[in-house]
Parts: structure tokens; sequence; C-alpha cells
């Protein structure tokens, strides 16, 4: 059970630690020790808790014999940390091998704001969306989190976990796990235009669709919680009822999630007009907070609903 506005990483954590309380076949490795549900991990489990230390490439590994033995295993460490520093040994050891994993990456996207490139996560979907055999998942609130905890250990699997920096309001009554079936839904209907998107961005898509209607444009918001594998059937089934679609993501449109959405798209026939919003080709080394580094890549709800309702307009001409 969690009180207040816990932060996502410390919710999935908690999780793990109490299943591992009775699972003594759990666990937990870490190339960080920034979360204060690690602390509590590291000293009621300690037999089931591994400091890797700075040495991601290592955890991995570690992380695959533990695997091998029939272990339930979790690495976790900042996103761009724990996928693309040690993205070779994730291929290697993991994937070709098809061992069961949780990959627990936190502060996508800008997460790390003020930090630079080195801690963006702008990468990763494209990533490792091209690595064969994993899920990719993007909790967006507390009850989405929880029940991707609770999925990592009653059905493991390959699976990489995205997880925010921040606490996310709710999107979900409590109980309410179709995500997991679906693999996305619709959050709040609409009838012109779907804004797909997942995560952090999930608030601000809610911002915009308000903005929309002042402009008679009614948007409807669809959470993608499981990027990969794609569940074309219910992208079809919502999509069909929509004359156009938007994508929303903080990260670059190379591989992500706007190119997960088109390829679906394509393969179910749907031939809809579709507009990929998310970050511009080239790296922002400028600090000043995440809504500023929205403004650099006109992620902010101002531009995006510009953007959307020209893309309406154009489309209905």
């Amino acid at each position: 059970m969690t009180t207040g506005q816990e932060l996502p990483r410390d919710v999935f954590i908690e999780a793990i630690r109490q299943e591992s309380a009775h699972n003594k076949e759990i666990y937990f490795m870490s190339a960080d020790l920034g979360a204060k549900a690690l602390d509590r991990f590291r000293v009621e489990a300690n037999a089931q808790f591994i400091h890797a230390g700075i040495c991601e490439q290592n955890m991995i590994d570690v992380a695959a014999g533990l695997a091998l033995n029939g272990k339930t295993v979790y690495v976790y460490a900042m996103a761009p940390f724990v996928t693309l520093r040690c993205y070779e040994q994730i291929k290697v050891a993991i994937a070709s091998m098809d061992l069961p994993l949780t990959i627990i990456g936190v502060g996508v996207g800008y997460g790390y704001d003020d930090a630079g490139p080195t801690h963006y996560a702008t990468e990763d979907v494209s990533c490792m969306r091209a690595l064969g055999g994993i899920e990719i998942i993007t909790p967006c609130d507390t009850e989405s989190v929880l029940a991707t905890a609770k999925l990592t250990y009653s059905q493991p699997a390959l699976r990489y976990v995205r997880l925010d920096r921040v606490f996310l309001p709710p999107v979900y009554m409590p109980g309410e796990t179709k995500f997991l079936s679906q693999g996305m839904v619709e959050v709040e209907q609409g009838r012109d235009v779907c804004i797909i998107t997942a995560g952090y961005m999930i608030r601000k898509a809610l911002e915009v669709k308000k903005k929309l209607v002042s402009l008679n444009i009614h948007a409807g918001v669809i959470d993608l919680y499981r990027l990969k594998p794609l569940n074309l059937e219910i992208l079809k089934s919502i999509v069909m009822r929509y004359s156009r679609i938007v994508t929303l993501e903080e990260h670059f449109l190379s591989g992500g999630l706007g190119g997960a959405i088109a390829e679906g798209c394509f393969d179910a026939d749907l031939r809809k007009p579709v507009l990929r919003l998310g970050i511009p080709d080239h790296y922002h080394f400028e600090n000043g907070g995440r809504e500023y580094l929205h403004h650099l890549a006109g992620l902010d709800v101002a531009t995006v609903t510009d953007r959307v309702a020209h893309f309406c307009q154009k489309s209905g001409e």
C-alpha cells in the first residue's frame, strides 16, 4: 500500500522488496543508491540485494548468471546508464540467451532535467525496441507502477520498465488493470484526433486536450502503456474512430513511440494521417528545468496545441 505522493521508483522497489520477503528467488541489483526504497531493501533483504556500483555492464553479466540459475532478477539504474551503457551486454548475455530479466530505468526522457545529455534518456526507446524478445513498459501513475511490479514477479520475462523521476498524478482508478491486457487505454475520449502518448507526457496531452476544446477540436488521449509488443488489435479498435492521429513523446522521433505507432498503423492497414511530435534531431546542452527543455524542443503545451490544431485544420481541408 502507498500513501501520499511517493516517487515511481520507490513504489516499484518497495513492491519488489515486499515480495522478496517470502520469495527468496528474487534478487535485486542496483548501480545506484539514490532512492529511499533501496535503503530499506538493503537493510531488510540484504542477502537478496546486490549493489553493483557504477558498473552497469558487469551488473548485466552477473544478472545473466543469476537468471541462468533460475532466479528472478532485477537490475536498476538511471535510464541512460542501464540501457545504452550496457547495450551489448543486454543483447548478448540476456536477449540472445532468452533470459527473463527486469531492467528498471529511472528518469526517462528529460527526467534528470538539470544534468545534461549524459543523464537524458532520449534514445532509450529506439535502442531497446531494436532488441529481440523484449517488452517495453512505461507506467503513467502509481496504480500502473504497482501493477507492473506485480507483473514482473508473477510472470518473469525480459522487460524494460521506464520510470519517471517525479510523482505522476493518478490516471487509473485503484485496482484498474486493463492496461496490462490491452497494452494501451483510451483514458479520455474524443472524436476528431487522438493523442497517443505515455508516462509523464500524458498530463501534457490532457492539458492540450482542454486547450483544443476552445478551437472546437475534440481530442482523445491514449496511454501507450506497453510500447513493445504493440497490440495492433486494440490500436485498430481505438484509432479507427478518429480521423487523425498525433503521437507525443519526450524522446527523439527516430525509432520512438511515434515511429512504433506509424509502423503499427501500416501493419494494421490503417490509413490515417499521423503527426509525430517529439524532440528534434539535436541535443540541448542548456539547463533550466524540464519545462524549459520542453519549450526548446517544441513540446510545451502552447506549441503542441498549435501544431495539433494546424494539423487538424490542414487535414480537414
